[in-house]
């Protein structure tokens, strides 16, 4: 009895209670560029019967509407937005149970468009590692008194700042940092005058801001290889784990910072037939699709371009029959004036030796010291010519000098030899007599317990 004579009290006391406070937004959004149409919409109870729209907290409402179609929400509409529809704006609404509802809180209205575009860029890259910083600054030659910055997509206000002057321009500079993937996006600033503070500039132009190091780096390789003729066709292929569908292909540019991270669905990229602009050091990056974070670069693949210059010799000192465990010298010349010198093993996947010129006197020469030598040095040996002003461009190969070893026979074997030959012999040697000894042991064998 005492609950049934409670609750008529209790819903009575909740009749009295003033209107619940309305939501308000705007749409397509509280930015709109100059000339655009937008409209206000404000939220309320379905008891309800008119809703008032508010502008800059003066008390009489701007304007009056009845809710759509017996809903809870009615939309205020602005034809075309401009200096003097920016503002801030509430809403209240209401309803002959309660009467006025409280007031909503503010929605600030900015339009754009009003003064020239800034400029915006990334010092010192729009790609950055993970756990990185990156500054980006937003400048224009008129007046700004506060510089904003806003990213797509991003659920927090815009970021803002005072202007400062530098070099005729006025300027804000954002630091970012430390990256992570939740940081990469679009971005673009405005700013504005004091005077006028809800009417701002055109956007600046869209900064893409790319970070790196998130996943594991891929492999990159090069088809048929790293030493290509002039002419020839050349295709790279970036190779990554399973779930990454976006790769990407840069090259280094001398002591530039990386500018170019375009991705695309394949993992091969095709360059064609080459000329001399394709030498350089390649890199790759792969990640996923509508996503702004990337992998960590594969290792640098130098692409050389063979063909630039006249064909240098090459020699063996004392000559191309070496005994196993000795020592070799393959010494490759040049007689034009070119201060670096490649070796390459035919059928390996190494990338060729590299030696720079240490004397300047006539013959231009290296010598690359081999061995001591084992079997696997056997094969066709090339040498290539290069400046060091462009180290991608090799000469023509000089004629193919094949190095022969020959097998090693018992006297080989002394301790100097295999010291010489390094642990690696020395274990192998070691190992070849155990399993001798157990091979001669059958009795050892034969008393262990069978099973």
């Amino acid at each position: 009895m005492g609950d049934r004579a409670r609750t008529p009290t209790l819903t009575a006391l909740l009749c009295l209670g003033a209107a619940p406070k309305p939501s308000i937004w705007a749409d397509p959004g509280p930015m709109v560029s100059r000339g655009s149409p937008m409209t206000i919409w404000c939220q309320g109870s379905l008891q309800a019967d008119v809703y008032h729209l508010y502008k800059d907290r003066v008390s009489k409402p701007l304007d009056t509407e009845a809710p759509q179609n017996s809903s809870k929400k009615a939309g205020f509409s602005i034809e075309s937005m401009s200096t003097h529809t920016a503002g801030l704006y509430q809403c209240a609404y209401h309803s002959r149970r309660k009467g006025w509802s409280e007031r909503s809180d503010p929605l600030l209205l900015v339009v754009t468009g009003v003064y020239p575009a800034p400029s915006l860029s990334a010092h010192p890259s729009h790609v950055v590692t993970s756990g990185g910083n990156v500054s980006l600054s937003c400048s224009s030659e008129v007046t700004g008194d506060t510089f904003y910055l806003l990213k797509e997509g991003g659920a927090g206000p815009p970021r803002q700042m005072q202007s400062r002057t530098f070099r005729g321009r006025w300027q804000a500079v954002f630091s970012v940092g430390p990256m992570n993937a939740s940081h990469g996006g679009t971005y673009r600033c405005y700013y504005n005058s004091s005077s006028y503070p809800h009417t701002w500039s055109y956007p600046s132009n869209p900064l893409h801001l790319e970070v790196t190091g998130v996943y594991r780096e891929p492999s990159l390789s090069a088809q048929p290889g790293s030493l290509v003729f002039s002419g020839d066709n050349l295709t790279l292929q970036c190779r990554s784990g399973a779930g990454f569908d976006r790769f990407a292909l840069t090259k280094d540019e001398g002591l530039t910072s990386l500018q170019h991270l375009h991705g695309q669905h394949s993992p091969y990229f095709p360059l064609g037939h080459v000329s001399h602009t394709h030498g350089g050091q390649y890199r790759c990056y792969s990640g996923h699709n509508l996503s702004h974070a990337w992998s960590a670069p594969s290792d640098p693949l130098d692409i050389l371009i063979v063909g630039m210059y006249e064909k240098p010799s090459i020699s063996a000192q004392p000559g191309p029959s070496v005994s196993w465990g000795e020592k070799v010298i393959l010494q490759c010349r040049s007689e034009i004036s070119l201060d670096r010198f490649h070796l390459s093993k035919e059928g390996s996947p190494a990338a060729p030796q590299l030696l720079r010129l240490q004397d300047a006197a006539v013959p231009f020469q290296a010598s690359f010291t081999i061995g001591p030598v084992t079997s696997n040095h056997e094969g066709n040996y090339t040498c290539y010519s290069s400046d060091s002003t462009f180290p991608y461009l090799l000469s023509l190969p000089s004629d193919t000098l094949e190095l022969l070893v020959s097998a090693p026979s018992p006297q080989d074997y002394t301790v100097e030899n295999l010291i010489r030959m390094g642990g690696a012999a020395l274990i192998l040697v070691v190992l070849g007599i155990l399993l001798f000894q157990a091979r001669d042991s059958p009795g050892r064998l034969e008393d262990a317990p069978r099973r």
